[in-house]
């Protein structure tokens, strides 16, 4: 299991969760590492634009782009995921691991950014689903999300109905934080290591 260094993720608390769970794990940003780690995790906090120059100057675009073990995006990390991302009246070109666009979170009346537990719903059976079920909680941290789609492996709904997990191939994703999201995201975790 190979966490990247994105340089702009809370990375000790990534690893403290697959600490609790006993599942081995290095930190790196090195693209010959990444490229033959058996399973890759992209964390992330913050905005797309500095997230997207900070991989580009790391020289790690092409590396991502390139990924055909099993990936997690996690948080921001997800996002990046997709074609192209909003952010500030700004458009981002993302990694283009997932077809779509991620948008700002239409959250009506609500407070925004999304903060705070949430259910999960509508799950797609899929190896980070399987112990899930209708109702389970997850930790939400942002203010932008993917619409529910064919990618879709379950929703969650604040102002709108929006993808709480993804998925396209190879490449699955969280919007939540797993790290923070207790036996829900202990048990996504420990499926993603275990692919």
């Amino acid at each position: 299991m190979l966490i990247v260094d994105t340089k702009c993720a809370n990375l000790a608390s990534v690893g403290y969760a697959f600490d609790r769970l006993c599942i081995a794990y290095t930190i790196s940003d090195e693209p010959a590492r990444i490229a033959s780690a058996d399973k890759v995790l992209i964390p992330g906090v913050g905005a797309a634009p500095y997230a997207m120059r900070k991989i580009a100057e790391a020289g790690l675009t092409d590396t991502l782009r390139s990924l055909v073990q099993p990936v997690l995006g996690i948080c921001l990390g997800m996002q990046l995921l997709f074609e192209t991302l909003e952010e500030g009246g700004e458009t981002v070109e993302g990694l283009g691991l997932i077809p779509g666009h991620v948008g700002a979170l239409e959250t009506g009346d609500l407070p925004s950014p999304h903060m705070g537990w949430n259910t999960l719903g509508s799950l797609v059976d899929d190896p980070l689903t399987h112990d899930l079920r209708d109702g389970d909680h997850a930790y939400f941290v942002h203010s932008y999300a993917v619409p529910v789609g064919a990618h879709t492996l379950a929703q969650t709904t604040y102002g709108q109905d929006f993808s709480a997990m993804v998925r396209h191939g190879n490449v699955r994703g969280c919007q939540f934080h797993p790290e923070r999201s207790s036996r829900t995201g202990a048990s996504i975790l420990r499926a993603f290591a275990t692919l």
